[in-house]
């Protein structure tokens, strides 16, 4: 069974009739913030700040509608405006709002708002502060474009503007020559990635005349395992690009030098959710090939390891947690790439992980903050006297992630653990490892940032950010505690008709074997991470000959490997190119011009202006023709 099989979209009624609004809110507020000039100075970002709060009042008055429909009703069509008729067609945008929809609208709404409400206070100082909330509000409406989309090619509509959103957010401080770089290499990174979903959504329509999701699940199951196997590969693709999954992650770590509220917003709300949500939302083509699928659960447990491996190598507190977010958005591929058994707790995870990493990220840009911009944890210790509310809801977001027991990510995450042991036990101990060397980075972030002697640079004195930064922090602290209580049980059996499978019970706290060797792996990644860094650590760590250890300061070499193979041999093609541009192009051009110059100035001897000379021309040009003549007629 598929996502959507069972649920067929009904005609919007109440509430439901005015989910454009969703989209149309943050879209319209950026074009006023870019429009009205530095008139807007003074209020620019509060208005900035109150689009995000309108739509989640809005998504969240939905999802309390479609919580009150019958389950057999809570698929909605919103139908938007005809786009463009024929006599035999009819193409109309609408929109879909359905349980799985609407949990990612209140996530990006939700966590959202907090984003940019913490941005207020983090960005007072920057004279285009404006603008940044200008830009904020595109990244916003265009992923409520993507996964309020009824069909593949209006999500790719939005796929496209939050890559655009991104290029113009990592690149805001483009006075920084290493910005103005990262938001390039964001972007022709994602390009690769949307050549996957373009061409899968060309496939579509060739296969089955329509890339609506209702029609594309309907018609699925009749193509062939070849076509199944290509659609699903081309849609892996596209999801490795914008989640930042191997080989195409290599934009993520770069992506930190846009400010830190839009690492926040990257990381917990948009952008490398979309790829989770496109194999979530694809599930029907997945489903009808084991090698698309597979590939989906391997691309996800490479991404465990390869982000975690930077994790751990790291010194950048925003480059940790980017790895962080590489290896948690692997385990969410891993879960969708099990099948229906795992995509319910792929979301569930995508959901916890919003609260925990937002938390986070919102936390290294306060302690950034305070530490006059610098983000090397070398610098840092002792924090947690200096930055109490810092520090105490940064620790909430920890042991979310690490998975302590009662806290969100120990729910989520370790379903997905169990469901991967259904499908092999190499990806349940794999999973396993996973969260033990979470432990141990995370543990090895908290130790050099908050514990310790104080390794201060000199000049820099630590100061506590204002409420406008606090309350944000203490609001997702307590998503991090009780988000994945709340949604335990719960969120399985709201996904449950759209993924058309019977979901196990789960319980409050899980005593199988495997959780308890979860739970030990977590504790010896803990341990591990406190008996290392409790020793003195020095404000510049010395050259390392280990290999793993450089390998993951240089995230792995892909840089280093995309030179040598693509950007070196591409700079040579075009070198190359310039050369035939020159020689062959130019040169042909350039020498047309010259034989017709040629040509004129032997022609110019001909008009020379004297009356001798025409008459003389005139009386050889009588006798060739009557020349011809004659000879003709003697013929």
């Amino acid at each position: 069974m598929t996502l959507l099989e069972t649920l067929t979209p009904v005609a919007a009624t109440g509430s439901l009739s005015i989910a454009w609004l969703l989209i149309a809110i943050p879209l319209a507020v950026a074009g006023i913030l870019l429009v009205v000039g530095r008139a807007g100075d003074a209020w620019g970002h509060l208005l900035g700040a109150a689009a995000p709060v309108a739509a989640f009042v809005i998504a969240l008055v939905e999802f309390v509608e479609l919580l009150g429909a019958p389950p057999a009703e809570r698929a909605v069509s919103v139908p938007v405006y005809t786009w463009a008729e024929t006599a035999d067609r009819t193409i109309e945008i609408s929109l879909l709002v359905d349980p799985l929809s609407i949990l990612f609208a209140l996530l990006v709404t939700g966590v959202g708002s907090l984003i940019f409400i913490y941005s207020i206070g983090y960005m007072v100082e920057d004279p285009k502060r404006r603008r940044f909330f200008a830009f904020l509000n595109i990244f916003l409406g265009a992923m409520l474009t993507l996964v309020l989309a009824d069909n593949y090619i209006m999500l790719f509509i939005g796929w496209e503007g939050v890559g655009l959103a991104s290029y113009l957010l990592i690149g805001f401080w483009q006075e920084r020559t290493s910005a103005a770089l990262a938001a390039k290499k964001a972007f022709l990174t994602n390009k690769v990635g949307d050549l996957g979903l373009l061409c899968a959504s060309f496939a579509m329509f060739a296969l089955f005349g329509s890339v609506s999701f209702a029609d594309v699940n309907a018609a699925a199951p009749d193509m062939s395992h070849g076509w199944a196997t290509a659609l699903g590969l081309l849609l892996l693709l596209a999801a490795c690009g914008k989640s930042a999954q191997v080989p195409l992650q290599v934009w993520l770590l770069d992506a930190m030098e846009g400010p830190t509220p839009v690492s926040a917003l990257i990381h917990a709300a948009t952008m490398v959710t979309a790829g989770v949500y496109l194999v979530v939302r694809s599930q029907a083509i997945f489903t009808l090939s084991d090698e698309a699928a597979l590939a989906v659960a391997v691309v996800g447990l490479c991404s465990i390891f390869a982000g975690a491996w930077i994790g751990c190598a790291k010194d950048d507190i925003k480059k940790v947690l980017a790895g962080s977010t590489m290896s948690q958005i692997g385990y969410m591929m891993l879960a969708a790439g099990l099948g229906p058994a795992g995509v319910a707790f792929a979301i569930f995870h995508l959901l916890t992980h919003g609260m925990f990493k937002a938390n986070m990220f919102l936390g290294a840009g306060a302690v950034m903050h305070g530490m006059g911009d610098d983000t090397d944890m070398r610098h840092f210790g002792a924090l947690a006297k200096g930055m109490p509310w810092v520090f105490g809801t940064f620790a909430m977001g920890y042991l979310a992630i690490i998975g302590c027991p009662f806290f969100a990510g120990y729910y989520s995450k370790d379903h997905i653990i169990n469901a991967a042991f259904g499908r092999g036990p190499v990806f349940g101990w794999l999973a396993i490892v996973g969260a033990a060397i979470t432990a141990f980075y995370m543990t090895r972030l908290m130790m050099m940032t908050f514990f310790g002697p104080s390794r201060h640079l000199p000049g820099v004195h630590p100061h506590r950010p204002g409420p406008v930064m606090v309350i944000p922090l203490v609001i997702l602290a307590i998503g991090s505690i009780i988000g994945g209580l709340v949604l335990n049980g719960w969120i399985q059996g709201w996904l449950s008709d759209a993924i058309g499978a019977e979901v196990e019970p789960v319980h409050i706290f899980e005593t199988s074997a495997i959780a308890w060797i979860t739970l030990l792996a977590v504790a010896c990644g803990i341990v591990l991470g406190v008996l290392i860094y409790r020793r003195p650590i020095a404000q510049e760590t010395p050259v390392s000959r280990n290999f793993f250890v450089n390998a993951g300061r240089n995230e792995l070499y892909a840089n280093a490997f995309n030179e040598a193979v693509f950007m070196r041999p591409g700079q040579r093609l075009c070198d190359g190119l310039e050369l035939t541009d020159r020689y062959v192009v130019d040169g042909a051009v350039n020498g047309g011009v010259t034989l017709a110059k040629g040509a004129s100035g032997l022609l110019r001897l001909l008009q020379n202006g004297y009356v001798r000379t025409y008459g003389a021309l005139m009386t050889c040009g009588a006798v060739i023709v009557g020349a011809v003549m004659i000879l003709g007629r003697l013929a």
